[in-house]
């Protein structure tokens, strides 16, 4: 008799509005892609109505409840608002039916939503993602859904979690689940963060090598090198940009910057340490030939009223011992006038040293302390205008 009915409308009475009621909503966040910025989900809601048409008399049919196909009866959509795919399936192809006419159903839902996930703490990433569901309605007349209670399940995927749920609304007919995610930050700090500190760390220990013979530029050249290798390989996993841009790539750009800077400086002070000399400056060389020449003039007037005979004597004599004694004097002059480059390269590398230990350490609790405390504010109900 039921099957005979065909009822394949929404039940209408003198009210053109069906109220469907939802006794249980069970919630499962699937997957977070931080690429894209969207939230797989997967929700399952238990469904009831009232449809007078396939109600039955129990004294002529001694039945209290049947089961029916779902082909053969009609059942209300449910749609994700803010969702990009979505896609609704019976959880069966039976629905179970009473004698007063209740129906009682489920279905499963599996939604891609287009969520702006505040990623700007990323690692440390937190957020709220509404799941706007809701049915036909035009002009007053269609459905409405009535919740009762929402669960989680498993709320645990990949390096996101689900904190929490609730069912909010923002009118009678804008019906959301509120999503709080989070990061679990230890496996996208251990891969991102660590080894970018740890390679800066590493450069500010290099300075225990000595200037002198090239070590020390080689290995700083290694770090730049390795941490460009570094940002290539993760690219891919770095989250893509929202409103709230993610403050690590920010982060990766300043560490660069310091290792690239302190191996220009460890060049410099190389060059400076060796011969004098700085690569984007002139320095002149001539101040040690007039050094060598005042050095020079006041030998000879020193010596003057003692060994002026003997000299010219000599030089009368035998002139390669003038060329000897030139020799070991330029010689003698070079090996003091290297000293002196010696320890101003020093002096300065110490203190760019202490600078550039002061500056790291600073950097890096205040860009942690950001990354944990700042906070990004996110619109994410740009979808129903």
């Amino acid at each position: 008799m039921l099957l005979k009915k065909n009822v394949l409308s929404q039940p209408q009475d003198e009210n053109c509005t069906q109220v469907i009621e939802v006794p249980l909503i069970e919630y499962q966040t699937l997957s977070v892609d931080t690429k894209n910025l969207r939230l797989i989900s997967q929700i399952r809601a238990t469904l009831a109505w009232e449809d007078p048409e396939l109600s039955w008399n129990i004294s002529v049919y001694p039945f209290d409840k049947v089961i029916l196909p779902v082909s053969k009866v009609w059942t209300p959509e449910i749609h994700v608002t803010n969702g990009i795919l979505t896609s609704m399936k019976h959880s069966s192809r039976d629905l179970l039916v009473y004698s007063n006419g209740t129906i009682h159903h489920s279905v499963i839902i599996n939604a891609e939503v287009n969520c702006e996930v505040n990623l700007f703490n990323y690692p440390f990433a937190g957020d709220e993602c509404p799941v706007a569901i809701q049915t036909w309605n035009a002009d007053g007349c269609g459905t409405s859904l009535e919740f009762y209670y929402l669960k989680v399940v498993d709320g645990t995927h990949g390096d996101w979690q689900t904190t929490y749920v609730s069912l909010e609304k923002q009118s009678i007919s804008r019906n959301y689940i509120k999503v709080g995610l989070s990061v679990k930050y230890l496996n996208p700090f251990i891969t991102l963060m660590l080894p970018s500190i740890l390679i800066v760390l590493a450069d500010v220990v290099s300075f225990a090598l000595p200037l002198k013979g090239g070590e020390r530029n080689c290995f700083k050249v290694t770090l730049v090198l390795s941490f460009t290798m570094f940002l290539i390989i993760l690219n891919d996993m770095l989250p893509g940009d929202s409103q709230c841009s993610p403050i690590i790539r920010t982060h990766f750009c300043i560490c660069l910057v310091f290792l690239v800077f302190s191996m220009l400086v460890s060049m410099v002070l190389t060059g400076l340490a060796t011969d004098g000399s700085l690569i984007f400056c002139c320095w002149p060389k001539k101040g040690s030939v007039q050094e060598k020449t005042g050095n020079k003039e006041e030998d000879e007037e020193a010596k003057s009223d003692i060994s002026v005979i003997q000299l010219k004597a000599s030089e009368e004599e035998n002139p390669a011992l003038k060329k000897v004694v030139d020799f070991l004097e330029d010689l003698n002059a070079k090996t003091r006038e290297c000293d002196r480059y010696q320890k101003i390269a020093e002096t300065a590398d110490k203190i760019f040293f202490w600078l550039y230990l002061i500056f790291g350490m600073a950097y890096f609790i205040t860009m942690i302390c950001v990354m944990v405390i700042h906070t990004c504010e996110i619109n994410h109900f740009d979808f129903w205008y």
